[in-house]
């Protein structure tokens, strides 16, 4: 239960590094695009190697599969029926009601965050090893994303605690969204292979259908798809470099 809260903590503290950064910075983002590509790079490759591979070597590729398949019908549902506003790519959602267009925002930012959340506390169901990578890695791109989420609101209300505050708020999402993923995945471990495939599919589904269409509104960019191949690196190396085993083993000889 420990290593869901702080991978959970870790995603709640990477989006507010960014939106404090507001701070120190309250002018037009001009490297949204590069941030987004960034965060995509991280989410594309995570949902393979802490998730969707995961899951075929628990359970098979057709219960994975299907859990892809469900979490894009989730996704697709969700972002398809709520109404919701994106910083480059305007209003979306079927359902016509009457909000600010803060509120849309904020749609926006949740309907983003919840398959973050949810990779990350499957993932740690499946492994604490992939879950502690997962989070980290996201919590690294939630940085910049965090002021990008701030920045809007920011320009939309004039006022930097608000913006701060429903920054705070989308990491809370994120966090949450984490801790109940886990607690689903433990209690119906038997499906561990269709979860894993379900938090992949839904980070893909939000990959493909919002960060990189956002990445690229303004046109085809070279450090943008650098920026793409950065973080997909990223997530490589700390698969890799296996942090995990390294502060346990610390943690076992500091505490004997």
């Amino acid at each position: 239960m420990m290593d869901i809260l702080i991978n959970s903590f870790l995603l709640i503290v990477g989006t507010n590094v960014g939106s404090l950064l507001i701070l120190i910075k309250r002018k037009p983002f001009s490297y949204l695009n590069v941030s987004l590509a960034f965060a995509g790079g991280v989410m594309l490759t995570a949902s393979f190697t802490s998730l969707i591979l995961p899951g075929i070597e628990t359970g098979g590729f057709f219960k994975t599969a299907l859990g892809i398949v469900l979490g894009f019908v989730f996704m697709g549902f969700i972002e398809r029926l709520f109404p919701h506003e994106h910083v480059s790519m305007g209003r979306e959602g079927l359902l016509n009601l009457r909000v600010k267009r803060l509120t849309l925002l904020v749609i926006g930012i949740t309907i983003h965050n919840i398959p973050e959340g949810l990779s990350v506390g499957i993932s740690t169901a499946y492994s604490n090893k992939e879950g502690f990578t997962t989070a980290l890695a996201i919590s690294i791109q939630d940085i910049p994303e965090g002021l990008v989420v701030s920045l809007p609101i920011y320009a939309l209300t004039g006022s930097v605690s608000v913006a701060i505050m429903l920054g705070f708020f989308s990491g809370l999402v994120e966090g949450l969204f984490s801790f109940a993923g886990f607690l689903f995945m433990k209690s119906f471990a038997e499906i561990l292979a269709v979860g894993l495939g379900f938090g992949g599919g839904a980070m893909l589904y939000v990959t493909v259908k919002e960060v990189f269409p956002e990445a690229y509104s303004e046109g085809s960019s070279f450090y943008t798809t650098l920026s793409f191949l950065f973080g997909m690196l990223v997530m490589l190396f700390l698969d890799t470099l296996d942090l995990f085993t390294y502060l346990q083993k610390c943690k076992q000889f500091y505490l004997g």
